[in-house]
C-alpha cells in the first residue's frame, strides 16, 4: 500500500499541540492512544480490499483483541450506557406518536395496524399495558391525537439527539480525541444525524424486529393474501440490512470529532456493529422468551427492562464497531497499540505521570 502520511491535529480543531500519542501539555482525556488521521490519503483510494488486506495482514484476532481494549480503556461500557438510556427515552414516545398520528389522519385500520404491531414485540405481561397505552392514544379523538403526535415526536427527537450527541462523546474518547465539537455545532451535528441516519436505522430496525408481527398485522387489518405476506417476510431482510448499514457508516463517518477515512475502511466496522446487534438482540430475545421468571419477576414493566437492555446491546454494538474502526485505521497508519504507555503500572499513562520519577519527567 505504500507509506501513509497522516495529520498529526488528532484531537480535533487544534486545542492544544498534540503529539503522535495524543498528549498535550493540556493532558488527555483517556488512556488510549490517539488515532492518527490518515486523512492526507484521499478516501477514494481507500478500497474495501484495502480494508480487508489490512484485517487480514494484521490479524483479525488480533485486531479484535486490540479492539476490545480500545473500546473498554475508551470508557466504552459507559457511553454505551448513556446512550442506551436516551435511545430508550426515545423509542417510548416514537410509538405512541405513530399511534397518534394514524388516529389525526383519519386512519384508524391503521392505527389499529400499529397496537397490533406494538402489542406483539411486547414482551409477557407487558401486553396489557401496551395496549391500554396505545389504545388511548388511538381513541382519544382528534384534537387528543394531534396533542399525542406532536409532543410525541418532539419528545423522541429531541432525545435521540441527545442520543447521538452522547454518541460522539464516546466516540471521541475512543478515538483518543481530546474535546467533544463546542456545544452548538455538537447537538446541531447530533440533530442532522437523527433526521438522516437516525431515521434510516428506525426505519431498518422496524423491518428486522417488528416486520414479521408487522406483516401479521397488515394481513389481519386488510387481508392483503398469504403470498403477498411471504413476500414481505423475504425482501424486509435485505432492505432493513442495508439501511442499518447505511445507517451505521454515516454514524461512523460523521460523529467523531475528526477527519475520518473513506466510506470502505468505516465499513468494516459498520458489519460487525450489525453482525453484534442481530446476535445480541437474538440473544436477548431468546433470553426474554425463555427465561424462567422474566416475565413474571418484572410484571408491567417487563417490556421497558427488556426495552432497556435492548438499548444497551445497540449502544454497545455501536461504540464496539467504532472501536475496531479506529483501531484498524490506528494500525494502517502504524500506530497498533491501543494504549498509552504506563511503565511504572501506576495506573497513569507516562504522558501524564507528574511524579518525580516518572519518565515523562
Amino acid at each position: 500500500m505504500g507509506a501513509v502520511g497522516w495529520n498529526p491535529r488528532v484531537g480535533g480543531t487544534g486545542e492544544g499541540a498534540c503529539d503522535g500519542d495524543g498528549a498535550s501539555r493540556f493532558g488527555t482525556v483517556s488512556s488510549v492512544r490517539a488515532v492518527p488521521e490518515t486523512g492526507l490519503m484521499s478516501g477514494d483510494d481507500l478500497s474495501a480490499d484495502d480494508a480487508w488486506h489490512t484485517v487480514r495482514r494484521h490479524g483479525l484476532r488480533r485486531l479484535l483483541g486490540a479492539s476490545f481494549v480500545r473500546f473498554r480503556y475508551g470508557d466504552g461500557f459507559s457511553h454505551a450506557r448513556a446512550f442506551a438510556l436516551q435511545l430508550a427515552l426515545a423509542a417510548v414516545p416514537l410509538v405512541i406518536a405513530g399511534a397518534g398520528l394514524a388516529t389525526a389522519i383519519g386512519a384508524d385500520s391503521v392505527a389499529e395496524v400499529v397496537a397490533r404491531t406494538v402489542v406483539a414485540i411486547s414482551p409477557g405481561s407487558s401486553d396489557s399495558l401496551v395496549s391500554q397505552v396505545v389504545g388511548e392514544s388511538a381513541d382519544g379523538g382528534s384534537r387528543r391525537s394531534e396533542v399525542v403526535v406532536v409532543l410525541g415526536l418532539v419528545t423522541a427527537f429531541v432525545a435521540a439527539t441527545s442520543a447521538f450527541a452522547q454518541l460522539e462523546r464516546g466516540a471521541n474518547r475512543i478515538y483518543g480525541t481530546k474535546r467533544d465539537r463546542p456545544a452548538l455545532r455538537k447537538y446541531g451535528q447530533a440533530a442532522v444525524l437523527t433526521a438522516t441516519a437516525g431515521l434510516a436505522m428506525a426505519v431498518g430496525l422496524l423491518l428486522i424486529v417488528a416486520g414479521e408481527p408487522f406483516g401479521e398485522a397488515i394481513e389481519s387489518v386488510y387481508h392483503w393474501g398469504h403470498a403477498a405476506e411471504t413476500v414481505w417476510d423475504v425482501v424486509r431482510w435485505p432492505i432493513g440490512l442495508a439501511l442499518l448499514v447505511v445507517a451505521v457508516t454515516l454514524l461512523f463517518r460523521y460523529a467523531p470529532r475528526r477527519q475520518q477515512p473513506g466510506r470502505s475502511w468505516l465499513a468494516v466496522g459498520a458489519a460487525v456493529t450489525v453482525l453484534a446487534w442481530l446476535a445480541g438482540s437474538g440473544l436477548l430475545a431468546l433470553y426474554v422468551v425463555f427465561a424462567a421468571g422474566f416475565g413474571d419477576t418484572y410484571g408491567p414493566l417487563t417490556a421497558v427492562m427488556a426495552l432497556l437492555l435492548w438499548a444497551n446491546i445497540t449502544g454497545i454494538a455501536l461504540l464496539a464497531g467504532l472501536a475496531l474502526a479506529a483501531q484498524l485505521e490506528a494500525v494502517r497508519a502504524g500506530r497498533p497499540e491501543p494504549l498509552l504507555e504506563d511503565t511504572d503500572d501506576d495506573g497513569i499513562p507516562d504522558a501524564l505521570d507528574e511524579r518525580p520519577n516518572s519518565p515523562a519527567r
